[in-house]
């Protein structure tokens, strides 16, 4: 099995998937595939965007059924909580539109603002707004980095495996330092709230 065939096979649920759970790297090699034929940009987006905005309203509604059990499950996002919190007294309508944007926000989020009085409606529309805004931008913004690495160095065929390994590379550093900061903080708690 050839790189396109798997990104043709799976491609669509990969960014489907990626995106629920996070997704900014997953979007930006969807946006890469499709500057290189593999995919169709507006197909990448509408993934990305049912992605991103399903799994906020998962998290918003663990936040306002189950947040005693998951703040007990994960503690270190205690800090988080409490500036988003603070954001979302100042900026709600605001916060809640560019959360996704916000790097080490983007999972606590929706989960904070499930654990405030914001209605399930309110929620519901500013999320597919942001999420529609979101999927746009950053898949577009993986689309013009194909084009920009075009014009770099020419045909990009040749260097497309190595394109899409650096994207993944990339991604996967910036999730590793938030992952061991976060286990570094938890660790730091007191053992007796684990």
């Amino acid at each position: 099995m050839t790189l396109e065939s798997i990104i043709e096979a799976y491609g669509y649920w990969a960014l489907l998937v990626g995106t629920f759970l996070e997704g900014e790297t997953v979007l930006v090699l969807g946006g890469f595939a499709a500057h290189r034929g593999y995919l169709t940009l507006p197909w990448v987006i509408l993934a990305a965007f049912i992605g991103s905005m399903c799994g906020d309203q998962l998290f918003f509604y663990l936040g306002r059924r189950h947040s005693a059990f998951i703040l007990v499950r994960f503690p270190q996002w205690k800090v988080s909580i409490e500036k988003v919190q603070g954001l979302l007294e100042r900026f709600r309508t605001p916060f809640i539109l560019v959360f996704r944007f916000l790097y080490g926000l983007r999972l606590p989020a929706p989960f904070a603002i499930g654990m405030t009085s914001v209605p399930f409606k309110e929620f519901l529309l500013l999320n597919m707004v942001g999420a529609a805004v979101w999927a746009i931008l950053v898949g577009v913004g993986g689309y013009l980095f194909g084009n920009a690495l075009e014009i770099a160095v020419g045909d990009v065929k040749h260097y497309e495996f190595e394109a899409f390994g650096l994207i993944l590379l990339a991604g996967a550093t910036l999730w590793t330092i938030h992952f061991y900061r976060s286990r570094k903080y938890k660790a730091s708690f007191p053992k007796m709230l684990l």
